[in-house]
């Protein structure tokens, strides 16, 4: 039983010796904690306005060739801000 409970110890502690972490962050808490309650909230809203807003303007933007800047400026772009943008950064905001 030691025997067992001292090899599982050990690959533990080997394994976790070898993790990484993915991004090193000097966030200030506030940041985060602003982005989780205000901001994200805030695009995934204006993602949602933007996806009814691009709707009524699509037969505008067909006749005028423009669908995918249309398309970018009022959905693509709120929703990278809500789902992909690293939580805490507000670089790529405009």
């Amino acid at each position: 039983m030691k025997t067992k409970l001292l090899t599982v110890v050990c690959v533990t502690v080997i394994g976790l010796c070898s993790v990484n972490a993915g991004h090193a962050s000097d966030d200030d808490p506030l940041d985060v904690v602003a982005d989780v309650a205000l901001v994200r909230p805030g695009c995934f809203v204006t993602t949602v306005l933007g996806s009814a807003v691009f709707i009524v303007a699509l037969p505008i933007a067909v006749i005028s060739r423009s669908v995918k800047q249309t398309a970018d400026t009022l959905v693509v772009q709120p929703a990278k801000a809500t789902f992909t943008r690293p939580i805490g950064d507000f670089s790529t905001l405009n």
